[in-house]
């Protein structure tokens, strides 16, 4: 009979739980997973007399049902005068389990790439684009300041306004994505802003859908961009309500804390070498359809959508504000059974708290030299008109080294605005060369990418302040009032 087992040594026993004398009462079909009906087993057998020897991969059942994986060399032996097969079997269920994290390491590896390759597209395009709405915005304004209130035209001016904004807004959604976005750091609770959003999800998701708030209480704050994580809320809250579709379902919010180690982070999207320690979480759960796994490798994809119709962003935005904040994301989804997206932020340390922020007279003026620095035209002669109309004397410079040289001649300047990315010396070169020339330089950096990025390459090396690329008359008053 084919598959008859005929010896075995100790270790054959010790892994398979049985005693030597039940071994030999069992067939190959009783402990191969991969080899369950006796045709199989014979066709092999028959075929592996011809060739002699081979090595393969299957699966082997312990007695107590439990399976591994197993690597086998079979080879044709002459078994006390009879013809046989002697297996040399290993357990590689490690073997399996390191190879799986590699390619998973791998697969991470390549998005991550995907997404800094798009990113640094990403920021060279909003470097130009915030550049030319600068200029849109700042001279739409100066010419409502300067128009006639009367005038017709300001309903247009009010109109090309508008319409720069939106365009601001297609530059934030690019930069989110690339995780470059601009991000407002404030100390949140997560409880208080999901119940402050509560009305708005409820009115959101399909009515045959049930939204239930698991929020622990006393949870800590994250420092973070609200808005940012709004729309990372309003984004999984609405996905989870298709997922859902037609039928009864819920989708539970739950928030908590708990200290990560490195294993627990080395399964997330991305581990971005993520220190280990405490974590406040915002689990967003669904009892919808789920995800197969080609779906969920697709996941984070660029404009990848499972909607006919959908289009844009999507969950790649949302990887990139979490990215951008140095967080994490758990997925877990099975088809048929619903999905749960787990978002980890690192636990602030600081009381949240609410931040009033300083009202500024419409009137106010300034006085004094500033040096503006911007390798764009259009920004400086914006800039500067907009410094003229606070009561600056302006002088500009188109780029570091010309703004060094400038500085060494001229005495007597408030501060420096200077643009972070240029041609020749950037922003940061020229802050390190102002700072030697006179220490207590006042320095407001400026630039698309995010006050949190900004601010933090320049944390303790003393810069006054930072403006975000577009801005506003009010942004630009309000950075200099914080000198």
């Amino acid at each position: 009979m084919f598959g008859k087992i005929l010896n075995a040594n100790d270790q054959a026993c010790n892994e398979l739980g049985f005693t030597y004398e039940e071994l030999l009462t069992k067939q190959i079909t009783d402990l191969d997973a991969g080899y369950q009906d006796p045709e199989k087993v014979e066709l092999f057998f028959k075929s592996l007399m011809e060739i002699k020897s081979m090595t393969f991969e299957t699966e082997h059942r312990r007695k107590d049902n439990s399976q591994f994986h197993v690597e086998i060399h079979a080879s044709c032996i002459d078994y006390n005068g009879s013809p046989a097969i002697m297996g040399v079997v290993r357990n590689i269920d490690e073997r399996k389990r390191i190879a799986e994290e590699q390619m998973k390491l791998e697969q991470q590896l390549l998005h991550a790439q995907k997404l800094e390759s798009l990113g640094v597209l990403a920021g060279g395009i909003a470097h130009d684009f915030n550049n030319i709405l600068t200029s849109i915005i700042g001279n739409a304004e100066l010419a409502l300041l300067r128009i006639n209130k009367e005038s017709p035209g300001v309903d247009n001016l009010h109109k090309i306004g508008e319409a720069a904004a939106r365009a601001a807004d297609l530059a934030k959604q690019m930069l989110a994505y690339s995780g470059k976005g601009k991000f407002v750091i404030e100390n949140i609770n997560l409880n208080l802003l999901l119940e402050d959003m509560l009305h708005m999800l409820e009115v959101s998701i399909s009515k045959k859908a049930v939204l239930r708030l698991n929020l622990i209480p006393d949870l800590p704050s994250v420092e973070a961009d609200t808005t940012q994580i709004r729309q990372i809320i309003m984004n999984l809250i609405i996905n989870a309500s298709e997922a859902i579709g037609d039928k009864s379902g819920v989708i539970a919010v739950t928030t908590g804390c708990m200290d990560c180690n490195k294993d627990y982070l080395k399964d997330v999207w991305l581990d971005a070498n993520l220190n280990q320690g405490l974590y406040v979480y915002l689990e967003i759960a669904d009892t919808g359809c789920g995800m197969d796994k080609h779906t969920l490798a697709k996941l984070f994809d660029p404009f990848f959508t499972t909607k006919f119709t959908g289009r844009g962003l999507g969950m790649a935005a949302v990887l990139g504000i979490v990215r951008g904040h140095k967080g994490a994301i758990k997925v877990y989804s099975e088809p048929g059974k619903g999905t749960s997206f787990k978002i980890l932020l690192q636990a602030s340390g600081k009381p949240a708290n609410i931040f009033n922020h300083v009202g500024y007279e419409d009137n106010w003026k300034g006085s004094g030299t500033v040096l503006l620095v911007d390798d764009e035209e259009t920004v400086r002669g914006m800039g500067k008109e907009m410094l003229q109309e606070f009561g600056f004397t302006t002088i500009t410079a188109n780029d570091g080294r010309e703004a060094v040289e400038i500085f060494k001649t001229t005495p007597d300047i408030s501060f420096v605005i200077l643009d972070l990315t240029m041609p020749h010396m950037d922003g940061e070169q020229c802050f390190r060369e102002l700072r030697q020339i006179k220490p207590d330089v006042k320095v407001i950096m400026c630039s698309g990418f995010s006050e949190h990025e900004v601010t933090q390459k320049f944390m303790g090396k003393g810069l006054a302040g930072f403006i975000q690329k577009p801005y506003k008359l009010s942004a630009l008053k309000e950075a200099i009032q914080k000198i």
